[in-house]
């Protein structure tokens, strides 16, 4: 069990994985199902949504990752009518710190409050992917196709939630992987104003 968490970190911090964007292609299906596992911070941030889910349990399975994809689907649409958001970046950045801080906190929080934290998040991580949109020959087609690779995340971080249990050993496992997270952005962010 732990070895398949290990696995699963060691793909994510990757080279490869840490890629922003699709390599070539047109702008169609492929391209957006691709964007969101290619880029890093919303990869941890689409995990960490599904993970969370699993660990609340009940409503929330589908509920918390449900509310992700409509609001990011909201912001996609505000990033395509070219409105500014301020501090996209840092919002995206903070999903990932934010999220990952919940998953190594051992208490649940009231799915309501969980739907608004995603959701608050989502419009970054939306507004990023929809201000790629205009310039994209097949926006719909595109955008169709990364709303289903977020959702495919979030299933895969549901059932990364479910396999080490809810008690003992495995909800440690869960807060390590949340502490984790956190962790590499943090990384990523001292790195980036070394350089």
């Amino acid at each position: 069990m732990s070895g398949l968490i290990i696995a699963i970190l060691i793909v994510l911090i990757s080279p490869a994985v840490a890629m922003a964007h699709a390599p070539g292609g047109e702008g169609g299906f492929l391209t957006g199902l691709t964007h969101p596992v290619l880029g890093f911070d919303h990869l941890l941030a689409m995990l960490s949504v599904g993970i969370l889910s699993a660990r609340m349990g009940g409503r929330a399975i589908w509920a918390v990752p449900a509310t992700f994809v409509t609001v990011m689907a909201l912001g996609a649409l505000i990033g395509a009518k070219a409105v500014n958001i301020p501090g996209v970046e840092y919002g995206i950045a903070l999903s990932v710190l934010i999220l990952g801080f919940a998953l190594a906190l051992e208490k649940n929080l009231p799915a309501i409050w969980a739907m608004a934290g995603v959701g608050f998040f989502a419009i970054f991580h939306g507004h990023a992917h929809g201000t790629e949109m205009p310039a994209i020959v097949k926006p719909v087609i595109y955008a169709a196709g990364f709303l289903m690779g977020t959702a495919a995340i979030h299933i895969a971080g549901v059932i990364v939630g479910f396999l080490p249990g809810k008690t003992g050993r495995g909800a440690a496992i869960l807060r390590y992987v949340g502490a984790g997270i956190s962790g590499v952005r943090v990384h990523i962010l001292y790195i980036l104003t070394k350089y």
